[in-house]
Parts: C-alpha cells; structure tokens; sequence
C-alpha cells in the first residue's frame, strides 16, 4: 500500500499545489519534496516522522525562547499527547508526550505530522462565497448576517427543522456541547455528527445491553488480557499507537491474538490467528464461536446466573447455527471457530475489540449485541483484562456523542422527552416556554391524531440528510424539506451515496461549509451560489477538553493563535446566536470575551447537568493537574501512585460521579465489582426496569465491594433514599435543591421545631405529601449531586445494580439475527436469511426488501467493501493537505484478488473502472494482492476531489486544494442503514470491476 515512487510520473492535472510547475513531466521523490518546500536532502521523508520529532531540552528551551505546549493529536481516539515547540508565536517543532500513559512516546506517521495542521498552507484562509459560479471573498460579518438573513426567511417559509445544524467530532467537549444547544435554541433536533456513521451501532446496541454505550475498559487494560479477539478492526493503520498496548499483553502474557476479518490487514499480519469471513455475516460467525462454547458447557454459568438476563434465548437461537451452517454463511471453515472458541475459553479475561468493519451494516446493531453477548457468555465483563474495547475513529467522536451533537438526545444521551428538556432548561435556567415555542408542532399529525411536537421527536440522521432534501415533503415526518444545510467539520465524502449527495446539495437554496479547509462539499456540487465557506481553526489553536476513546477527558492548550482569519467554533457558533437574538439567553452562564465565550464556563455548564454519564466531577482544575503530572500515573492501571491526583484515574474516564469537591477517581473499567464504588467500581446499570415477564432484571446475590445493599438494587431517586433512612445524609443545600427541582413548596409549619421537613406527622398526610412531589427526584435530576453523593456513602453505583440483558425487546431482532446484506450475491441466503421489510423511522422511508428482492450479482459479482489507511484520516481534506502525508500515498486504489484481476484482465497498477449498481462509478488503481479473498475487492474511503473520472481541482478556491486527490469510493458504494440507528452500509455492497 505504501508503494514509494521513485519516478513515478503525475496521473493528474495540477493546478496548484505540490506538482503545480511540473505538472505532466516526470516526478521523482526529490522532485516532490522540493515542490513541497521540504527538500533538506535524501532523508526528508524520514525526519516527516522521526528526525522533527526531537526531544527538547532545558537548555535549547531557555536560549531559544522556545515554549512548550502539551496537547492532544486532533486524529484517532487513542488520545496522544504532542509536545508543541513554539518560537515567536510560531509551531517550530514537536516531540510525542513522553509521560503520557496512552501512547508512551511514540506516535504514528498522522501524529508525527500535525504540526503542518498550524503551519495551513493550503488551509482555508478567508470566508468565501460563490458568485456566478466563482470564489468571492468577503468577510465575517457580510458572511454571517447574509447566511442569518437567508436562514430566518427558511425559518419563516418551513419552520426551523428545515435548517439542518451538522456537527463535528473535530469540535472539543466544550463546543460540542455548545453546538448542541445553539441547536435546541434554533428549534431543531436535525443536529447529527460523525458517529451517526461510525459508531452509532455500538452505541445502540452496547448500551441496550449493560447500560452504557461507550468502551468498557482501555487500551492500557490491554496488558492484562490473557486473549485478544479482533472483529471488523484494523488498530494498526486505523490506531497505529492502540498496538502498542495489544502488542505488550501479547508478549507478556503469550495472549493468542485472534484476528476475524475479511481482508488480511496489517493487524492480521500480527495474528496467531486469523479468520477470513464473509462480509455481513459477523452474527453468523459469533454464534458459530458461541455454539461450541454451548455445547462443550464452557461458557461461566455463575456469572450469567448472576449477572445476565435472557441468555437462554440466546441458546436457543445460537442452536441453529451448527459448524456446517456457519461454515456455509461465512465461508470461514468449521475446524478454525471451534480452535478459537476453545482458545477464547482456555485464555481469560479476553478482550474482545471491535471498530467500523462490525458497525457499518444494515444489521449493525445485531453484530454489536453478539460481541457483546459473547463476552457475556465468557464472563469476561467488569474484570481487567476483559470488556469490550470500542475503539473510536476521531479524535472527540466519543466526546461529541456523550455531549449530545445527535439527533436523538440532549447531552448526556438524556433523549428528547418532556422530563429530558426540562432538566436541562433547568441546567442553563432557561424558561421551558420559552424554549417550547422554538420548535414546530405539526397539528394532528402524531400518533393518534394527536399534535406533532417536533421538540420531542428523533431529527433526521446525518446518514439521511440527502433524503430530507429529496424525498417529496408529504413523505418526511416534518413540516418541510431539508433546504439550507451547515456542514461543520464534516467530511461528505465519508458518506454513501454521492451521486445523490450531489443533487440534494445543488438542490438546497443554501450551503455553508465551517472547516479549516474547504472539504469535498465546496467542489463536488455544481452550484454557481448560495454557497459559504467560512475558515474555522483547527484544535490546535484554541484549548479546552477532549475525551479519549476509553473515556478519559484530556484538557488541550492552546498552541498558536488562530491562522489567517480563521476564528474557533465557539466564537463563530456566538455570532450566529447574536444574528438569531439569542446570544443573552443563551450564554447567560457563561462569560464572553469579545466574542469568544470562556471555554471555562461551558465546561463548568455540562458538569452541572451531566449526572447520567458522570460528566460532572471533571472540573478545568482537575483535567490539567492530570495534564501537568501525567508521570505519575500508572502505565497499566491508569491510577495515580502520589502525586497532587493520588488515586484518581488519569483522566477521570466517565463515569466520574458527582461534583468536583467529591473528589472521585473516575472509571477505568466499566462494571467491575471489585472495587468500591468510591473507587470506580459498579454493576450493570439498571436501567431497563426491575423485572421483564415475571423474571428478576436485578443483579442476583453479587454487589460492589463495600456496597450496603447486597443484592441488586434499582437506580437511585430520592424516595429510596427516604425508604432506606439515608435521606438523613443530604446537606441541607442538597435537600434545598432536589425540592426546588421538584417544585416543592414547604407547609407552612414545616421548621418551626414541630417536625422535621419529610419526617411522618402524626397522620402521616406530610411524608406522603412530601414523597409524592420529591421523591421522584433521582440521580440523573438531581442537580446538587446530593443523591449521588449518598449512594457512594453507602457503598452503592447511583444507577442501580442489574444484569445485563442478551436480549433487547424493543429492537427489530430482539436476539441478535444474521441478516443478509441487502445487496447480496448468495440468493440462496437471502431466502434462508432475508432483510426487513420496508418502514419509515427517523422521520424517513427506509428501504430494506424493496432492495433485497432483486438480483444484481449477475451485473456485480464482487463483494466491495471500504476501510481506513494509516497514512490518511476521515474524509482525508486535511491529511491529504499535510505534505508529508501526501508523499506517502499519492493515488486511491482498489485491492483485487489476483484470481479476480486475471479474470477481468487487470494488472497491477492499471487504471480500472469500478461501478456499483446504483449507478456510480469510479476510476482507480489497480493494487493486486491477496489481502482479500477471491470475489471480495477493498477501497479506502479517505479520498475525494474527482467524480467518476473527472477531475474537479479546478473547483476548489485558490490554494485551498489538498495535494493529493483521488475518487471517493462512495461513489460506488449503495443505499442500506441499520434498523435501529440508520447507520450506513460501507462493507457489504457489490461492484463490477473492468479495464480502464
């Protein structure tokens, strides 16, 4: 894949940019770095990634003036720290944070180049707007009052839903947060960011199983991993660092690393043991796994008695999935899944890691909830060394999520109903009428005749904008189309379906673009106006937290100061709130300085309203006491052994409970009933109710150690405090507080030394009248933390103690199904294993059998599917505008089995068209290789700025063109989404592939 040119000649034409004075003429490597500015001599390449990385010393420091800035690498989620060297004001160099437990000195070839991000040559410099077809530059302030003008007339014309707010994983916590609330002050829940397409699945299906979405331990936990089994994940190009900590578990412990994937990766190439499958059929492939483990009576019987609910359900359906059948839908042959269930069963705790190859399918929360039952089944939950290890793809999607850029929940992952908005109107003081009145209600058109509030009703995901523009209006679940679209560092070219992308972008009366850089969105539409492009900084330039994938918060600082004319997010989402009026409503908490909110404030905003996820105790002051002693955090723990953080866990990975002045350590394995809750232990959440169909949904005999309670137990309101006598704990400000929040107004006799308020009078009216308004205040509502505070008094996890549940009853497939894709080339399957059937969720029709139903194998035999590269990151904009990444992969391609590419008459390095049968088509190299089986062809999905064989560098503003362009490969990819969280389908689809 990285296949060095020596005297490779430029396939395209150069505007501007790298090749731009040698444009059609031979260009060797010597050449390509003296376009670039780099040329210091034959090893130019290799200081990109060690020579720049240099260690600073004291003395350089002082005589040079140079600052040192500890930050946070703005790609993966692995979260490493960068040491930035700053002169004059100037990113002169960089080294890897070497206290930082996550990635221990090293950094990959993205990490090692982020400098370049704040040097912005070809950065987006100025606002820009199209007129008559060219690039005009304006400035902030026309920008912003013509893009306010334009969006209060669609406001006017079809209601505030036809505004479509579209978030980030680049943002930080704080803005995120920010971002989130501009929306609910705008009147929208159509606000949606990157993990709608990556890990929404996860989120979904890991939450609906114990409580939580989000990864249960991390990757440091690794080292205690006695097996490590690898399912539609690539750490090593997608988190080069994560290998590291698998690498450690798998010499240290001798822990066989099980790798099941289509394609044979650079991760496999590690494997003791590696699995080539089908694509789409990982419930298949889990269930062939569980089936011996069944059978042979290896799974721990204890801990599902104890632990888990609805496991005999799961045996049921897993008792259809003997080794032939397996066999016959995965093509992964019988003998090798019962050698890796048994080595699953002789090694643990195991690990069990998974990324977007589980995800991103129509089916994709089944395949979340079979790892996670499967885990389940092992007893490797709650226990270092074992969990499920989600390892996330940007460098804030977990953050962005837990803050609530989704369409469906207010930070926190609160939801959208009434209960919901009204604790956090409560949060930012807001008048709940106030905020009511922003949003449309569609008489009459809900259920049962009744009136539609759009105010609690689930936006449109990202993954669907394209429909809410298309689709004719009577068929969208809301009161118009989509007709002005915000594309906030967003990259369209990681989306399917782009063909139809390009025609709902032309078709919106406006299109705004906030990125450092001008992404695909400003080139792959044809529109001649009504389209912005306003320059945000990158993460670099300004500060604030991040949460890393095991959900530690890492505090940012400031870098450089904002590039060109650039402005940070939260400023710009400012200027927006003062053009809509709401800018004093809004930050009525938060101070402003000139236009740029206190990045302080907001944080101490979203610790105020946080409780569900244990956002609140991570105050500005505890991120960076983290940040300033990383070394004195444990490698492997992740607990401080002294230091001003003793005891805490580095991060305070969430759920960190209550408030600051509790002082608690954080989480660094979900689950784990080893620890006193005080110390970051706890059960499984309970959150699905205390029994289902007679049956205890509660933890049976097993507790936190410490825990007063010994036995499962419900989450925590204030009524069980009453009932169990602990309502005695409350301070009397925490008392104050969880009555104001109920509305509870005191007797008048109450406190004049006749009783104590809530104690029973003598005709027990004031207890039941006190109960009935207070208790059912709970530990998610209480805003002074007081309930919570009292249940880790008495040993207890706020949210209860329950089992986890195998089987989720209100999803489409309760026990996780095998599902065929719905582009299929085994029509025998598709009988045996058929999709759904056509519905509208998410305010939109979804296809599922309409789909399925014909047969396109004949046309596209192949099975294509998509994936990351080390070198690149995202849609790639700005890792294709670094010019040290660009050197390394110059040309998108597609891998072809060598079977396939004999038989299409394809050699390696040729130019082949690919065509995916919904019409796109895409024109890309040729790489031949076994990495994927016969019938099966990989493209990344990193590329952009040509169409179907045209080059589109002429369209982008002047000097804002990343260096390397390519196709996107979801050109070619096709329709399909989850049945529960409209995830897209970038792994199973069909394409034919022939001879350009």
């Amino acid at each position: 894949m990285l296949r060095k040119k020596t005297n490779g000649v430029a396939r395209r034409s150069q505007r501007t940019g790298i090749l731009s004075d040698i444009a059609g003429s031979s260009v060797d490597r010597r050449a390509f770095l003296r376009g670039s500015g780099l040329a210091i001599g034959g090893l130019a390449a290799i200081a990109a990634t060690a020579g720049s990385v240099t260690q600073a010393t004291a003395e350089t420091a002082v005589n040079g003036a140079i600052k040192t800035v500890k930050t946070v690498c703005t790609h993966c989620s692995v979260g490493c720290t960068v040491m930035a060297e700053v002169e004059n004001g100037v990113w002169t160099g960089q080294e890897p944070g070497w206290d930082s437990p996550f990635n221990l000195g090293a950094h990959c070839a993205k990490g090692a180049s982020v400098r370049e991000l704040a040097h912005g040559e070809r950065r987006l410099k100025y606002p820009m707007k199209k007129v008559g077809g060219d690039w005009v530059k304006i400035s902030w302030d026309q920008a912003i009052n013509e893009i306010g003008d334009k969006m209060l007339s669609i406001r006017d014309e079809s209601g505030p839903d036809s505004v479509y707010w579209l978030g980030s994983a680049k943002h930080s916590n704080e803005q995120a947060y920010l971002f989130r609330k501009f929306a609910a002050y705008w009147g929208t829940n159509n606000v949606d960011h990157q993990a709608r397409i990556c890990h929404s699945t996860t989120v979904a299906g890991v939450a609906n199983t114990w409580g939580y979405g989000a990864m249960t331990n991390s990757y440091n936990d690794i080292h205690n991993s006695k097996a490590i089994f690898i399912i539609g994940g690539n750490p090593a190009e997608a988190h080069p660092v994560s290998l590291l900590h698998l690498l450690k578990a798998k010499e240290q412990n001798n822990a066989p690393l099980i790798v099941c994937d289509p394609r044979f990766t650079r991760t496999a190439a590690h494997a003791d043991e590696y699995v080539r499958f089908r694509p789409g059929s990982d419930v298949a492939l889990v269930w062939g796994i569980l089936w011996h483990i069944f059978e042979n009576g290896w799974e721990d019987k204890e801990f599902i008695r104890t632990r888990v609910w609805g496991m005999d359900q799961i045996r049921e359906e897993v008792a259809k999935w003997t080794p032939e059948e397996v066999e016959r839908v995965t093509e992964a042959p019988a003998a090798q899944l019962e050698r890796v269930a048994r080595t699953l069963v002789n090694n643990r705790p195991g690990t069990l890691i998974w990324c977007m190859g589980g995800t991103q399918h129509t089916n994709g929360n089944n395949n979340t909830r079979a790892y996670c039952i499967l885990q389940l089944a092992l007893g490797n939950m709650g226990t270092a060394g074992g969990g499920t290890n989600i390892f996330r793809g940007h460098d804030n999607v977990q953050g962005a999520t837990d803050l609530g850029v989704l369409a469906d929940t207010l930070p926190g992952y609160y939801g959208l109903a009434p209960g919901s908005w009204a604790h956090w109107a409560r949060v930012w003081e807001e008048d709940l009428d106030w905020l009511k009145g922003r949003f449309s209600v569609m008489p009459g058109a809900g259920e049962g005749g009744k009136d539609r509030l759009m105010m609690e009703e689930t936006g449109i995901p990202v993954s669907r904008w394209i429909d809410s523009v298309l689709e004719d209006r009577e068929n969208i679940d809301q009161p118009d189309n989509t007709r002005a679209m915000v594309l906030w560092g967003h990259a369209p070219n990681s989306q399917t379906r782009l063909p139809e992308m390009k025609t709902a972008m032309e078709k919106l009366d406006l299109m705004v673009v906030v990125d450092p850089h001008p992404t695909v969105s400003a080139i792959m539409q044809d529109r001649t106006d009504g389209l912005y492009l306003l320059p945000a900084t990158t993460q670099f330039e300004t500060y604030g937290s991040v949460t890393a994938s095991n959900r530690s918060l890492q505090w940012r600082e400031k870098v450089v100061e904002p590039l060109f004319e650039s402005k940070v997010d939260h400023e710009i989402i400012k200027l927006f709130a003062d053009k809509f009026g709401f800018t004093d409503r809004m930050f009525k908490n938060i101070t402003i300085n000139g236009n740029e909110p206190l990045i302080e404030d907001i944080t101490r905003e979203f610790n105020r309203g946080m409780w569900t996820v244990g956002y609140t105790a991570q105050s500005p002051e505890r991120m960076r006491k983290h940040m300033q002693n990383q070394h004195t955090f444990d490698r492997t723990t992740l607990r401080a052994n002294g230091g001003p953080a003793d005891g805490d866990f580095y991060g305070m990975p969430w759920p960190c409970w209550g408030t600051p002045e509790m002082n608690h350590p954080g989480s660094a394995n979900l689950y784990d009933m080893s620890l006193p809750v005080a110390q970051g232990g706890m059960g499984f959440r309970a959150r699905y109710g205390v029994e289902r169909n007679g049956d205890n949904l509660l933890a049976e005999g097993v507790y936190p150690v410490g825990s007063e309670i010994e036995d499962g137990y419900p989450e925590f309101s204030m009524q069980m405090l009453m009932d169990l006598g602990w309502d005695g704990d409350l301070t009397a400000e925490e008392r104050a507080s969880i009555e104001k929040v109920a509305g509870y107004t005191a007797p008048e006799n109450a406190g004049d030394g006749t009783q104590e308020v809530g104690e029973t009078s003598q005709t027990g009216e004031m207890k039941s009248d006190y109960a009935g308004q207070v208790g059912g205040i709970n530990w998610k509502t209480d805003l002074s933390g007081g309930i919570q505070r009292v249940a880790i008094k008495h040993g207890c996890a706020p949210y209860g103690n329950a089992k986890a549940r195998a089987v989720v009853w209100t999803f489409p497939d309760p026990v996780p199904l095998h599902r065929e894709p719905l582009y299929s080339n085994r029509r025998d399957l598709v009988a045996d294993y058929p999709t759904y059937e056509d519905k509208k969720f998410w305010r939109v029709p979804t296809m599922y059998a309409s789909i399925q139903k014909n047969d396109f194998s004949k046309d596209f035999p192949t099975i294509l599917t998509s994936g990351r590269l080390v070198e690149y990151e995202g849609g790639g904009d700005e890792t294709r505008s670094n010019p040290w990444l660009a050197e390394l992969q110059q040309d998108m391609f597609i891998e072809i089995n060598p079977r396939d590419a004999n038989n299409a008459g394809v050699r390696d390095g040729a130019m082949v068209w690919v065509y995916g049968p919904e019409g796109g088509k895409i024109k890309v190299m040729a790489m031949v290789t076994e990495r994927v089986g016969s019938g099966v062809a990989f493209m990344p999905f990193h590329f952009g700025g040509f169409s179907q064989g045209e080059d589109l560098r002429s369209k982008y503003p002047e000097g804002a063109d990343p260096y390397v362009l390519g196709e996107s490969t979801n050109t070619a990819q096709t329709y399909g989404y989850d049945s529960v969280t409209q995830m897209q389908e970038t792994k199973a689809t069909l394409c034919r592939i022939e001879a350009a």
